[in-house]
């Protein structure tokens, strides 16, 4: 969650108030709407319910539209009937399985589908769990890598050794969050030249004895591509034989997860590989569910350390948990469910190729108006980044997404992380709902650009840290 603080006082505006629209000024029964309602603290007294959806309607206006949003990877279209379910289930609190036992069994449901989809050895030995998002997941996936590592080295840690964690600066910031919430070393592979992201090499050369694993992202947020899984497997595998240090992989699929298996079925990226200890993905991402729902799958119990599960018998009956928060809304796994069901293995595979589709059709559209140049094409995940072309001086990435935002699209660009710091991109998620259509407006908003831009003197924007932001 974002974190804020309460409002600077303005001198101008000490007690600043919602504007109040004479329509909105219903009778009730304790006298009705005299004055508009106060930004920053609680009214005196309530308001007729249509007045007060009416004052938060209105300024949610001011709200982009989601479904031009290219910059998020989060789902911002689902069927009515989806839309139903979540209603009909948003006072049921997930946690509590004994009052809500059919809502319970629909979440082993889908974690028993994601651990066939992940070609768990034994799916039915597969232990996992809904959560949040994919930050929580990793979170928790996080946190069995630790205690797995700390049983093995319990005659020196606490003590002399720190733990530490291996993976590519690209990684999501929920990685950094846990190597700092849990004290754990975040040993971060950076860039090079046009290596976007972790490789095996690289990986392997960082690990010691107190790596308690390798994060491998099939994903990129920063262009889309996939790490090579495979390859880190094997470069372990090797530094194992010489060493004999075993370290575990966990996956995180946050968006690669829910792609790969139905358009990618050759690429060998989970449980198919022994080293893999561990997969994450978000529901709410390529899952196509409204946020917020992640999934985190272990190959079986002996990943899963049996002391971070927590049993609790206050809501009735028996209860095995295991997440960083306690109660949450059962409606985004129903929805899971219902999108599982829904759409089947065909169905995922056509929705997903769609999207896979789209983005290639449009990075070539960009890459041909010779004004761009593209560091990823959208062959793997439906995403790709793009910077502009060596020979373009009057304009950068920044003038471009500022110019898009009035047009109503929202295209994030921003500066690569150490060492390529130098590079600033553009970078396009398209998603399930982003069609054929909506990209050709796109590309005709873009072109209709470029001659302006094309008449600057020089970018426009020097602050690059208050031009735009990533969103993940």
């Amino acid at each position: 969650m974002a974190l804020h603080q309460g409002p600077a006082a303005s001198p101008s505006e000490p007690t600043r108030r919602l504007a109040l629209n004479p329509f909105f000024g219903e009778a009730n029964p304790v006298g009705g709407m005299t004055e508009a309602p106060p930004h920053h603290q609680l009214p005196d007294g309530p308001l007729p319910p249509a007045s007060a959806y009416q004052l938060v309607h209105d300024e949610l206006m001011l709200d982009g539209n989601s479904r031009l949003n290219l910059a998020t990877f989060v789902t911002t279209w689902m069927e009515p009937q989806a839309a139903v379910l979540m209603a009909e289930c948003r006072d049921k609190n997930m946690v509590d399985k004994d009052e809500y036992p059919r809502t319970a069994e629909l979440e082993r449901r889908c974690v028993a589908m994601l651990a066939q989809l992940w070609n768990a050895p034994d799916p039915a030995a597969a232990v996992g769990c809904s959560t949040t998002g994919s930050s929580e997941a990793c979170m928790l996936a996080g946190m069995a890598l630790k205690r797995r590592w700390a049983k093995r080295n319990a005659d020196r840690y606490p003590g002399s050794a720190r733990p530490n964690l291996i993976m590519g600066v690209n990684v999501q910031v929920c990685w950094e969050k846990f190597c700092n919430f849990w004290e754990v070393e975040a040993r971060l592979v950076p860039m090079e030249g046009d290596r976007f992201h972790l490789d095996a090499e690289s990986a392997a050369a960082l690990c010691d004895e107190n790596t308690i694993g390798v994060v491998a992202v099939l994903g990129s947020t920063f262009d889309g591509s996939y790490e090579p899984v495979a390859e880190i497997c094997a470069a372990l595998d090797a530094l194992q034989e010489r060493t004999g240090l075993d370290i575990p992989v966990h996956v995180d699929g946050a968006s690669g997860a829910m792609v790969a298996p139905f358009i990618d079925e050759d690429l060998i990226w989970d449980f198919r590989l022994p080293r893999v200890s561990s997969i994450n993905t978000s529901g709410h991402k390529y899952g196509l569910v409204y946020p917020g729902v992640g999934w985190a799958l272990w190959r079986s119990a002996a990943e899963l350390p049996e002391d971070l599960v927590f049993r609790v018998n206050y809501l009735g009956g028996d209860m095995p948990t295991f997440a960083l928060n306690f109660s949450r809304p059962g409606a985004q796994v129903v929805a899971q469910y219902y999108t599982f069901l829904r759409l089947g293995r065909e169905g995922y595979r056509a929705v997903q190729q769609t999207s896979r589709d789209i983005a290639r059709g449009l990075a070539e559209r960009i890459e041909a108006m010779g004004d761009f140049q593209l560091l990823t094409r959208g062959n793997q995940l439906p995403v790709f980044a793009f910077t502009t072309a060596p020979d373009v001086t009057s304009f950068d990435v920044f003038d471009v997404s500022r110019r898009l935002r009035e047009h109503g699209w929202l295209v994030p660009a921003y500066t690569f992380p150490a060492n390529r710091e130098d590079l600033s991109v553009l970078r396009v998620v398209c998603r399930n709902g982003f069609s054929a259509d909506l990209a050709g407006l796109l590309i005709e908003d873009l072109g209709r650009l470029l001659p302006e831009l094309r008449s600057q003197s020089g970018p426009s924007i020097r602050d690059k840290s208050t031009a735009t932001s990533f969103h993940h």
